[in-house]
């Protein structure tokens, strides 16, 4: 491809943690796309930012840098409460964007993001990254191929650690207003990635929990309130009939991982290790029939592993640079791609059914 072809990107977020670990080296190395412009919220810092990067173009203002006619896609890689007007400002502008998830601190934001970006006739996509997974695809292939027959059961654990102590940097996220918690980013991206294998989830039973109502900050050497939930266990139905259960929970210490379990009548698949982003390499499947004596690796195929080794290489790029491939083919093939912001107002609306199923303590049928 081209140095002309390549998706020029304008990144709004260039001094924040995940785009620079995750965006920036699957942007600089894919031949499908490059960083064109930088935007952070003080001129300093994106100028500082632009230089690191080798982009000539800096911006101080999102509505500026929305209105280079360079810039064809904005990427959004900022603290969630602040996506909705970064994202609708880029979208009035007419830029195609990549948003990370979750697309809005709530459902009526996403919802409004999504009518936009349809009424702007735009590409979008929002960060369910394991949606690019090589492993995830590949065991839906398996799936949606007959390799355990009719689904009948699906068990999701993922045990994180780390709950009691944050640096005072991080504690934002206690408020569970401004959408980034265990529920949203842990347990939605975890659920997101089941829906995609098994099938979307039809009804729900649910407990959402704060089981540790303060978190102790580090650096200051206080205790703060917390509001957002840590626990979520629930127990439902696929839309293809399968039952299904997950739990996923950050706890004190020693939590145990990932594991993603698929029963059917035929056989057996699992998802061992790399529950969290940037975790590619320690994904593996896992698989069985009735005469095997125990379960064998099922290795991914090269097929389904769209970037460079080089990207590969960078952990949490190799799932974002997935994304990337996909997101500048659709750009330049003007085709429809998920996840984009619909499927994000899918995921959102799952989410509340969730949190109702625990309030109400009834179970909830969602909308497919």
């Amino acid at each position: 491809m081209t140095q002309a072809s390549r998706l020029r990107v304008g990144f709004i977020g260039a001094n924040g943690r995940w785009g620079p670990q995750a965006h920036v080296p699957a942007l600089q190395r894919l031949p499908e796309t490059e960083i064109y412009a930088v935007c952070t919220a003080h001129a300093d810092t994106a100028q500082a930012a632009a230089e690191k990067l080798g982009v000539e173009r800096a911006y101080s203002n999102d509505k500026a840098m929305d209105a280079d006619a360079g810039v064809e896609a904005a990427l959004v890689a900022v603290r969630v409460p602040a996506h909705y007007v970064l994202t609708k400002n880029a979208l009035e502008a007419g830029k195609h964007v990549y948003c990370e998830w979750p697309l809005g601190a709530n459902t009526r934001e996403a919802e409004e993001l999504a009518a936009l970006a349809r009424k702007m006739k735009v590409h979008t996509m929002v960060g369910l990254q394991r949606r690019a997974s090589p492993a995830f695809l590949y065991l839906r292939e398996l799936v949606k191929e007959g390799y355990v027959g009719q689904v009948l059961s699906v068990t999701l654990t993922h045990m994180g650690s780390g709950v009691l102590t944050r640096t005072s940097n991080r504690t934002w996220q206690r408020d569970f207003r401004l959408g980034a918690n265990t529920l949203t980013i842990t347990f939605g991206h975890a659920m997101d990635a089941l829906c995609m294998v098994a099938g979307e989830l039809a009804e729900v039973s649910a407990v959402v929990s704060t089981q540790v109502p303060q978190w102790f900050e580090t650096d200051t050497k206080k205790s703060v309130d917390v509001t957002s939930p840590d626990n979520i266990m629930l127990v439902g139905r696929l839309a293809g009939g399968a039952v299904v259960n997950a739990y996923v929970g950050v706890h004190p210490y020693h939590g145990s991982g990932y594991r993603l379990e698929i029963y059917g009548k035929d056989g057996t698949l699992a998802m061992i290790g790399g529950g969290n982003a940037g975790e590619e390499v320690k994904r593996k499947i896992m698989g069985g029939h009735k005469d095997d004596k125990a379960l064998q690796e099922l290795p991914v195929p090269d097929r389904l592993k769209w970037v460079p080794e080089e990207v590969r290489n960078g952990a949490a790029a190799y799932d974002v640079g997935q994304m990337w491939v996909k997101f500048a083919e659709a750009i330049r093939t003007n085709t429809r791609i998920e996840p984009d912001f619909d499927s994000a107002v899918r995921r959102h609306r799952m989410l509340d059914a969730i949190v109702r199923a625990s309030e109400t303590g009834q179970r909830q049928k969602i909308a497919l």
